[in-house]
């Protein structure tokens, strides 16, 4: 029986079982990345289990732990083990970030347990052409904007390395005090995030793009392949001081890998209203969707 100390908590030693194992289970949601789990990890104390050639996956976030559907070869037993243990440890929703594969295994298991839609994660998935082109009526205003500010602005572009990485942390500095991150606690974990990321940059294989005006860093971009075909960005952050520098590093994301990946993956909006408007605005298209299931449910079809 499967119990919680089957799980260790996630190291940065522990990178190359994630990427062996995903290279044989792809991935298209985000948050099972290793960069987002390791960035995260002081947020979300990620531990993780290798059980049946499955990789299984929990995390506590203010002391409410929530566990993940098994990865890999498909073992009802295993499965079985972990709904017992979403009952024994988990919280009021302990399994979660279930994907459209791991949904129709789940109910074909148990067809009786509800499954909930987790809109606030669902994952926003564009083609890269688009972002890197915005063809159509559909992107004019967009594309309006971004000309305003290349025009304005006399932008130029950058990879993140280790000759601007200095510069990218005080814009990261300067970003966060505008943003007031030491007064919004989501905001300081992600600020911790971020920082992390950028001094972790080569071990996590990550690229990066920066974006100067009057030679100052106003806007970054960070982001790793995610699959075959599509390329995740896990953190784009901009200042306030030339409008329209977002749709610029956006569009400057696009246009580096429009010859790699077919698709860019921008995570999900968390439910802020704000966020989810900006990234509707881009046409994705197609949402990653992701479902949980609660305790009492599991506790009733166990």
């Amino acid at each position: 029986m499967m119990s919680g100390s089957d799980f260790s908590p996630v190291t940065m030693a522990d990178r190359q079982l994630f990427l062996s194992h995903y290279r044989k289970f792809p991935q298209v949601h985000s948050d099972n990345t290793f960069t987002n789990i390791i960035c995260w990890n002081p947020y979300a104390h990620y531990r993780y289990a290798y059980l049946n050639e499955n990789l299984l996956i929990s995390s506590t976030i203010e002391g409410r732990t929530s566990f993940r559907p098994p990865i890999g070869p498909r073992d009802p037993e295993l499965l079985a083990d972990l709904m017992e243990l979403c009952i024994k440890e988990g919280d009021e929703t302990p399994l979660a970030l279930i994907n459209a594969a791991q949904r129709a295994w789940i109910l074909s298991e148990y067809p009786d347990l509800p499954l909930h839609p987790d809109l606030n994660y669902f994952e926003y998935v564009y083609r890269t052409e688009d972002l890197a082109s915005l063809p159509g009526k559909d992107y004019l205003s967009i594309r309006r904007h971004l000309n305003k500010f290349r025009k304005n602005c006399k932008p130029t572009v950058e990879a993140i390395d280790n000759r601007n990485q200095d510069e990218v942390n005080e814009f990261l500095i300067e970003w966060c005090e505008w943003k007031n991150c030491d007064g919004e606690p989501f905001l300081a974990h992600e600020k911790e995030a971020v920082i992390y990321a950028l001094s972790s940059m080569e071990e996590l294989g990550l690229s990066g793009l920066l974006i100067r005006v009057v030679s100052k860093v106003g806007a970054i971009s960070l982001f790793e392949p995610l699959n075959e075909d599509t390329l995740v960005v896990h953190f784009e952050k901009g200042l306030p001081d030339c409008e329209g520098i977002y749709k610029a590093i956006n569009a400057e994301t696009a246009f580096y890998a429009r010859d790699r990946f077919r698709f860019i993956n921008r995570e999900s909006d968390m439910g802020v209203p704000g966020l989810r408007e900006a990234k509707m605005r881009y046409h994705p298209h197609h949402m990653v969707e992701v479902w949980h299931a609660s305790r009492e449910d599991i506790e009733r079809v166990v």
